[in-house]
């Protein structure tokens, strides 16, 4: 099961078309029509016709009938589990692992690795995104929480629509930010021209808020510490692109392959434990390859 909470931002919305935003490009607007009209859509526990206009603060849960070709096979993909119980599972993802299928990347994730370490997820257990709350991007490193049970996802996936959850990153930007210390506020939408794109959108982009903080400056590069409390797709690439400090690496949104990928790592995410009911903060230390960039002052670019 699928969990979300209806932002501000997309109240009046159609269901349908709320459905397949969330789901992700794998799957289409008729497809989510589909498990709307076969009532695996509730929203706040009732079922609804496609047509139905969501409110601020719904409840939507999403129950993703997989057709069986895309159903998952579990993979004996190695995890560095920072933390395990009966209700989380945070992982510290490399670089280069995707998290969850979609075109081009049918095996070899996050999710066949979940179904594979875990007999216990969240939601379908064969479906495409197995206990997965939130994502990373393929070249982005560090931490990720997946979930065993409904009622924790559920728990979880309020705190994440909500912003009660302290998430944390490293970035190495290309420039010299000059700026001790920084607020981003600038609205994320999808590009028209390229859907695989995000970017700043006053008109009609999505509410979003990037902090940074500088922790060194070299002289072709500035390593910060970036925090955020919405999770807008991109959202730090996007908004450091907008500045004028891309992310080192980032062949989406910077200017070149400055280093093998984007130096971008998810250092820590802090969150209310399900069943304990207490803040836990989980870290993942900054990975190899970052860290010799550092080291050396320098990238090749």
């Amino acid at each position: 099961m699928n969990v979300f909470v209806v932002s501000p931002e997309e109240k009046g919305q159609r269901i349908d078309k709320f459905v397949a935003k969330k789901l992700g490009e794998e799957y289409s607007r008729v497809f989510a029509k589909m498990l709307i009209e076969k009532g695996e859509v509730k929203v706040n526990g009732d079922t609804v016709k496609p047509s139905f206009a969501v409110s601020e603060g719904d409840t939507i849960d999403i129950n993703i009938v997989a057709k069986p070709e895309t159903r998952l096979t579990a993979e004996d993909i190695p995890l560095d589990i920072i933390f395990e119980d009966d209700f989380i599972i945070v992982v510290n993802k490399p670089a280069g692992l995707v998290v969850h299928p979609g075109a081009g990347n049918k095996s070899g994730t996050f999710a066949n690795a979940l179904l594979f370490h875990s007999k216990k997820l969240a939601g379908d257990a064969a479906g495409v995104r197995p206990g997965i709350l939130h994502r990373l991007d393929k070249d982005t490193s560090g931490v990720i929480i997946a979930v065993k049970d409904d009622k924790s996802l559920r728990f979880l996936a309020n705190q994440f629509k909500t912003r009660r959850v302290g998430k944390k990153y490293i970035a190495l930007v290309k420039g010299v930010v000059q700026e001790d210390n920084g607020i981003i506020t600038a609205p994320i939408g999808r590009d028209k021209k390229n859907r695989e794109k995000m970017v700043v959108s006053p008109e009609d982009g999505q509410t979003a808020i990037t902090e940074f903080h500088v922790l060194k400056r070299f002289e072709r590069f500035t390593v910060l510490r970036v925090s955020i409390s919405s999770g807008r797709t991109h959202q730090i690439r996007v908004h450091m692109s907008h500045l004028g400090y891309p992310i080192l690496g980032d062949k989406v949104y910077g200017r070149g392959a400055d280093t093998d990928r984007q130096m971008l790592h998810a250092e820590s995410i802090k969150v209310i434990h399900p069943s304990t009911k207490e803040p836990m903060e989980f870290k993942a230390e900054i990975p190899d390859d970052m860290m010799n960039v550092i080291k050396h002052g320098d990238y090749q670019g």
